[in-house]
Order: C-alpha cells, then sequence, then structure tokens
C-alpha cells in the first residue's frame, strides 16, 4: 500500500484553521508536529511515559495528511478521482485564501510518498518481550519460549493506554508491590493506564484491585489486558474519573479501604492527590508513588510528610525516584 504525504509548513496558531480547512476537501488525520509545551491540564493527564526537555518552542508547525494512492497513481478525496498535482494545487488554493484574513506562517506544501503504512500496528515493532527481574512481559503478539514457560509472565499490551512496563518508574512501583503484597490486599491503582500494576498485584496474590484512571481508552485496554493474564473481572474494577477533585470518585472509591495505593504519576500530581488519597488508605497502608523525576524528589516528600504519612523506603531507577510511605 502507497501514501502519499502532503506536508504543510506554518504557524502553532494556525494549526487548528488548517486542519479543519483541509478536512473540508478531503484530508484527514493529521499529524502535527510542533513544540508547544505541554499544559497543566494535559501534564495532569499523562501517567509514565514522560517525555523529554524539548526545545524551546519557535511558533514553527508542520503539518502531515497522508491519502492512500490508488494502483494507477490517483488519489481520491470525497469521492473525486484526481492526480497529486492537482490535490497539491487544492491544498495551495486552500492555504492562500486563508491567507487573506490571518497568518499562516509559510504556508508551503512539500509532497512525499511513502510505502506501507500500517497505522495500527507499525508501532508493534518497537515493543519486544523484556524482563522485570525475573517477570517475563510479553505482547500479545510474540510467543513464550519453552525455557520461560516456569516464569512469571505478564501478558500486556499497551493499546492506546499507557503502561508496558518498560519505563522505570513502572519498575520501580512493581519492586515494592512485590515487599508488600499479601493475600489480604486491597489495591488502589491511581491512573491505572493499561492495568499493569493492578493486574500484576493480583498475579502477586492480592485479594482485589480498584484502578481509576482520566482516559476512557483505559477500559479496553484493561479490561484486554485482565483477559489475557487470566484475571477474573470481578477481581479488577475500574473507574474513570478524576479522583483528586470528583466527590464522586472518592465516594465510589471508598474510605479507609485499601492496603496498599499506588500512585504512578507526576510529581505535580502527587502533590495534590496525596492529602486526598490518604482518606483512601487502611491505617497502616502503604502508599507507593512515582513517576518523580529526581529534582522532584524532595517535592513529593514534603507533601507525603504534610499529609500525615510516615516515608518509610525511598527507592531509586536512574533518574527516577519512588517513594514508598506508611499511612500512620
Amino acid at each position: 500500500m502507497k501514501w502519499v504525504k502532503f506536508r504543510v509548513r506554518t504557524i502553532s496558531e494556525a494549526e487548528d484553521i488548517i486542519i479543519s480547512t483541509l478536512y473540508d476537501i478531503g484530508l484527514e488525520g493529521a499529524q502535527i508536529e510542533d513544540k508547544v509545551p505541554l499544559t497543566a491540564l494535559e501534564k495532569e493527564q499523562m501517567f509514565v511515559d514522560i517525555l523529554p526537555e524539548e526545545p524551546e518552542d519557535d511558533g514553527i508547525a508542520h503539518l502531515n495528511f497522508f491519502v492512500e494512492k490508488r494502483e494507477d497513481g490517483t488519489l481520491e478525496l470525497q469521492g473525486e478521482i484526481l492526480d497529486v498535482e492537482a490535490v497539491t494545487e487544492k491544498v495551495k488554493g486552500e492555504l492562500e485564501e486563508l491567507r487573506v484574513f490571518c497568518d499562516i506562517g509559510a504556508g508551503t506544501v512539500t509532497v512525499d510518498e511513502t510505502e506501507d503504512i500500517d497505522w495500527i500496528n507499525n508501532w508493534k515493532q518497537y515493543f519486544h518481550q523484556f524482563y522485570i527481574d525475573d517477570i517475563l512481559v510479553i505482547p500479545s503478539w510474540e510467543d513464550v519460549k519453552p525455557s520461560d514457560q516456569d516464569k512469571l509472565i505478564l501478558h500486556i499490551d499497551p493499546g492506546t493506554a499507557f503502561g508496558t512496563g518498560m519505563h522505570e518508574t513502572t519498575q520501580l512501583c512493581i519492586r515494592q508491590l512485590r515487599k508488600y503484597v499479601t493475600a489480604e490486599t486491597e489495591l488502589l491503582d491511581v491512573g491505572t493506564g493499561s492495568g499493569i500494576l493492578a493486574i500484576l498485584a493480583l498475579m502477586f496474590g492480592a485479594k482485589h484491585a480498584v484502578g481509576t484512571d482520566l482516559d476512557q481508552c483505559a477500559v479496553e485496554a484493561v479490561a484486554q489486558n485482565c483477559e489475557a493474564n487470566n484475571i477474573p473481572r470481578d477481581k479488577f474494577d475500574l473507574m474513570i474519573g478524576n479522583i483528586i477533585t470528583d466527590q464522586a470518585v472518592q465516594d465510589k472509591a471508598g474510605y479507609d479501604r485499601y492496603d496498599i495505593v499506588t500512585a504512578n504519576i507526576l510529581a505535580d500530581v502527587l502533590v495534590p492527590l496525596t492529602p486526598v488519597i490518604v482518606n483512601q488508605l487502611k491505617p497502616g497502608g502503604i502508599y507507593i508513588t512515582s513517576g518523580i523525576i529526581d529534582d522532584k524528589e524532595q517535592t513529593v516528600k514534603d507533601a507525603v510528610e504534610a499529609a500525615g504519612l510516615e516515608i518509610v523506603e525511598v527507592t531509586y531507577q536512574g533518574e527516577w525516584v519512588s517513594v514508598t510511605a506508611r499511612k500512620i
């Protein structure tokens, strides 16, 4: 399968109007490349796989649109058959009309061709089975080797939710869970993503797990990963909502209920989360936090102690930190 890529150079302020305009002529699935910093809300909605420091925003943006190329070399837009040159002229014409009443920057168009784009599955080439200590983490499209049949095996597909176990923050949490999970453990996993921490806690022997997440995509990811690991659905309940600000989510999660709460989230989210989540913990319950870059360690420790929790352990992997505390 071949695709034609139309790449528009513009400015970040014009992204939305250009995408909307070009959608109207049949170009869909815009891929945006810019250096615009994440908003506070976007940061709140991210969980473990934290992006590296980006270059300073220069206001420049590139928008990529892909159209499937037919066998005869033509393209189809909204039922109309056109050649590449005609589509290019359409795009340029729309951009010139926009330029009359708004700044679109350079507004230039370049055209390229690429082959065999499988939008759903191509990312899989980058995710292969790996070990977290003695745990084999393996995606559904790979087979377990005979020599690994006796290992603790976690079948995990991230789907569109975060969490494969590859990130250091996740691994820090997993090691802490192994220390504290018992057969009576009731677990709450805030920002559960793919459900990896809760699923592993259940595999370690926990009695029951509850996960919360802001992203509706977590519902399907958790369901698939529970099924892949033979976790009965009554063992893992999932709630979509913000437990920091939503009283209904807090009430549904329950109070003084959990032996362990895990929160593998950004440090800036852990600060407002901690004084809330302390109410969900049982007396003596364990609070495992991660997602903390090393220069935020003290910030999180201060928030944990301010909430009346006792820090029992701080662990490190690379530049990441996990703070484990107990409700006194």
